[in-house]
Formats: C-alpha cells, sequence, structure tokens
C-alpha cells in the first residue's frame, strides 16, 4: 500500500510566533491565531505578500502601505477567507487602502524579529488581513516559525518507510522552500500561498496517486484537507485552543511532531496483515 503524508507548515512543522497590528484601534496583537481573526468576520480575507522584510524596515514609516506595494509592484496571495474574495476585489482594496502604513507592518516585523533573532533558522512571513465590507485594511500581520524539535527526524524517517512527504500551506513559497531543505523535503513537493480549498484540492489530488493520503494539521484552514484527507490529524503542539469543528472533523489528536512516523508505521502494519483493514 502506498501513502503521502502532507503537513501543514506554521503550527506544524513550525513553532510559530504571530503578531497582528489592529490598524482600527491602534493595537499590538501577540500570539495570536491569524487564521482565527480572518475567520471571525465573513469579509474578511489574509493576505500574504510578496516583499522583503530587509527593504521594508527601510521604507519611511508613515508611508501608506498601499504607496509602498505599488512602487515596488509587490504582489500577494490570498491565504484565507471564510468566503471566495476574487482576486481582483482584494487588490483593489490592497493597492488603494488609506489606512495601513509602512510603520505598522514594520512594527510586527520588528516584534518577530525580536523573539526569532536567536535562532538558526527561521522562516518570516508578512502580510495583511482586508475586509472588503470595509472595502480596507483592518490588520498587519508577521510570522516567524523554527521547525519543531524533531521535524527533520520525523520526516527523515517517514522517508525511510518511502513515504513521501508532502507540505501544503498559505506561507510564501520561499519560505516554505528554506524550510523545505532543512527538513529534506523536495521542493517540487512543497505547494505555498495554498487556501483551504487549494490544500483540499492538493489532498484530492495526491489521493489519485496514493492508497492513503494523510493529512496533518493544526488550525481551521485544514478543516477542508482534513474532510478529505483518508487519515487526519490534528497536532496540538503549539496550542490546544482549537475549534469543535477541527475535532469533530480529526481522527487522531498528537502533542508531538514525531508521533507521526510511529501511526503511519502502524496503518501500513494493519494494511500488510491478511483480511485485516487499517484501524489507527
Amino acid at each position: 500500500m502506498s501513502v503521502a503524508v502532507v503537513f501543514d507548515s506554521a503550527g506544524t512543522l513550525l513553532r510559530t510566533y504571530r503578531v497582528a497590528r489592529d490598524i482600527l484601534r491602534g493595537e499590538m496583537l501577540t500570539e495570536v491565531e491569524t487564521t482565527t481573526i480572518t475567520f471571525g468576520a465573513d469579509g474578511r480575507v489574509l493576505v500574504l505578500l510578496h516583499l522583503s522584510s530587509r527593504d521594508i524596515m527601510e521604507a519611511p514609516e508613515d508611508q501608506l502601505l498601499s504607496s509602498y506595494l505599488l512602487e515596488r509592484s509587490i504582489g500577494f496571495g490570498v491565504s484565507c477567507s471564510r468566503r471566495v474574495i476574487p482576486a481582483d476585489d482584494v487588490a483593489a482594496i490592497l493597492y488603494t487602502d488609506q489606512r495601513a502604513r509602512v510603520g505598522d507592518m514594520q512594527a510586527c516585523i520588528r516584534k518577530v524579529w525580536s523573539c526569532c533573532k536567536k535562532e538558526s533558522i527561521v522562516a518570516m512571513n508578512s502580510g495583511v488581513i482586508l475586509n472588503t465590507d470595509i472595502s480596507g485594511t483592518e490588520f498587519t500581520v508577521t510570522t516567524g516559525g523554527r521547525p519543531f524539535s524533531g521535524a527533520r527526524e520525523a520526516v527523515n524517517e517517514l522517508h525511510r518507510m518511502g513515504v513521501p512527504v508532502y507540505i501544503a500551506s498559505g506561507d510564501r513559497v520561499t519560505s516554505l522552500e528554506q524550510i523545505g531543505d532543512y527538513l529534506g523535503i523536495p521542493r517540487e513537493r512543497i505547494y505555498g500561498v495554498a487556501t483551504p480549498s487549494m490544500k483540499a484540492q492538493i489532498v484530492e489530488e495526491l489521493k489519485e496517486h496514493y492508497d492513503k493520503v494523510i493529512m496533518v494539521g493544526d488550525g481551521i484552514n485544514d478543516l477542508k484537507a482534513f474532510q478529505k484527507a483518508d487519515l487526519a490529524i490534528l497536532s496540538e503542539q503549539q496550542s490546544d485552543s482549537k475549534p469543535d469543528i477541527l475535532y469533530a472533523n480529526t481522527d487522531l489528536v498528537i502533542q508531538d511532531i514525531r508521533e507521526v512516523p510511529g501511526i503511519v508505521a502502524e496503518l501500513l502494519k494493519d494494511n500488510r496483515r491478511p483480511g485485516k483493514s487499517a484501524t489507527i
């Protein structure tokens, strides 16, 4: 039997520190779940910006963020939203917004970097949460993550078992490739800027090539992929504060990524026994 494992990145493969700046209230929010904030209002959409943290830190803090993005021709990707929002609608708000300033993004980057600068390998991503209902930016956000202890060993063990590992994440591809190189995951098996629907589609497409596809995730943006997977594994390694709907659509809950190879080994063992079906 052939098995493939698909991992989310932030909170699943990576211990992630997330901050958001509430533009309307002028407040900095730390250790937040950006997907939870996004799903908190119907018109919100989490937008990943293809920008360099170093470059934006050198820009004038009072410059409109929209102006900065236009000047540098900075692109974006939609990471998640509660409903389908066309890219043209996102762009219309992103590049004309009059609320968020470069300084709001700089504050997020500075906060995350102060916590992650001592790590040997860090994947940083920045973006905004737009709200189509108010036609503006509500939050600037930055995340910084390092691989969980044992993540590389878990991936290596899966590969040793002949089980291919994939990443499907809402993070930037360039950041994911850096992490993939460290973990030993081939770049052609890394899918970045993946919305919840895209993650589900990735799982569905992989099911055409493998007998069983396992999805390992930690957040509400993994829900659709959980529902499509043959086995859904919810990780509480970073946090056990999850929406009930995630548990209702999960087959197993783990506390450590190092548990995954053992689960896969049991699945393979059960399916090799004559007359047995997999029971985990």
